[in-house]
């Protein structure tokens, strides 16, 4: 097929104002979520994952979160981490092992939106 550029599971794009550091998610526009393959100054070309399952730092000890198989994610973009706060931040995509409150971690799959 002539018109198919790639799968989109890695998507090239240029790295916004503080640029990229590989493995912590960017938020492109208001839906587009990608974990960088690699870090990069603003401006550099980068591959990102648009889909897949991953561990990345969520709200943890103290802030009481803990997720569920299944919970939604969001992206709290100021503080660069994964958390079930609604307010002010974007749906990503969803839980895909149990996170316990004290954990800093959590595993999620990207969800893009439909």
């Amino acid at each position: 097929m002539k018109t198919k550029i790639s799968s989109g599971e890695v998507i090239d794009f240029t790295a916004p104002a503080g640029g990229t550091v590989s493995g912590t998610g960017v938020l492109l526009g208001t839906d587009l979520f990608l974990i960088p393959v690699t870090s990069n100054v603003a401006g550099d070309t980068v591959s990102g994952h648009a889909n897949g399952v991953f561990d990345h730092v969520a709200e943890g000890a103290g802030s009481g979160q803990a997720f569920a198989v299944g919970d939604p994610v969001y992206w709290d973009a100021t503080n660069k981490r994964i958390t079930k706060t609604t307010t002010s931040n974007t749906k990503v995509g969803v839980a895909v092992a149990a996170k316990l409150t004290a954990a800093t971690t959590v595993r999620f799959r990207i969800k893009q939106p439909a």
